[in-house]
């Protein structure tokens, strides 16, 4: 029986509950306007803001291997989500590059929270190798 597997310098597979679980953030835009909050800049902003630092926070601070990898994969699966509750809503009438450049800029801000995620983890000693 070989370990191949089960090395201590192998990397476990990527967290897809972790990744669905901080996509689904995206449901805060269309819940808050279920709630009533006004749709501009101030709301834009705020939820842009609390979702980074969700990201961030979760994956930084926490044993999370591969941050840029886990959080651009975030990032996509939010534009997916978000893609989905467009069509669904009724606000999906743009040229199809329109979609692959909105998850383009997603995957972008992904990686950028990734990063961030990465230094966290470099500067408390948390990175996914070390236990």
């Amino acid at each position: 029986m070989t370990a191949e597997n089960t090395s201590p310098t192998s990397t476990p597979g990527l967290p897809w509950l972790l990744i669905v679980g901080l996509s689904s953030l995206a449901l805060l835009w269309p819940l808050t306007s279920l709630f009533g909050f006004s749709g501009g800049a101030p709301r834009a902003i705020l939820l842009i803001v609390i979702i980074a630092a969700v990201w961030i926070g979760v994956v930084g601070f926490a044993r999370v291997p591969n941050p840029v990898a886990v959080l651009t994969l975030t990032g996509v699966g939010h534009g997916v989500i978000t893609l989905i509750v467009s069509a669904i809503v009724g606000g999906a009438t743009r040229p199809i590059w329109a979609y692959a450049m909105s998850l383009g800029v997603d995957a972008f801000w992904g990686a950028m929270a990734g990063l961030v995620a990465l230094a966290i983890q470099a500067m408390i000693g948390r990175t996914g190798a070390s236990r």
